[in-house]
């Protein structure tokens, strides 16, 4: 997908790069999202249960022949809600 294009529309195989790259910012980001974990429990493991999180939806898709939104949505949700860790990682998957 081309930076900067109007869309207005979003069909599967926009969604797949959608999740790819929200993925690929958390892992490169996960130390920033941990380091923001301070309630209820200083645990430090936000970034970490979401990218766990996000990586299970999108080994979930992967098999996926399907350029519709909602197949690869249904794929998402359902891949992220088995693998989700965490209360951030089922917060996460509630959110998808």
């Amino acid at each position: 997908m081309k930076a900067g294009t109007d869309r207005r529309t979003c069909d599967g195989r926009q969604l797949r790069w959608l999740l790819t790259a929200g993925l690929s910012w958390l892992e490169q980001n996960q130390g920033l999202v941990d380091s923001l974990n301070v309630f209820p429990v200083p645990d430090g493991d936000t970034g970490k249960n979401m990218v766990l999180t996000l990586r299970s939806a999108n080994e979930h898709i992967k098999p996926l022949d399907s350029r519709k939104a909602g197949a690869v949505g249904a794929g998402v949700a359902h891949g992220a809600l088995m693998g989700a860790r965490g209360n951030s990682g089922v917060i996460l998957c509630q959110l998808l």
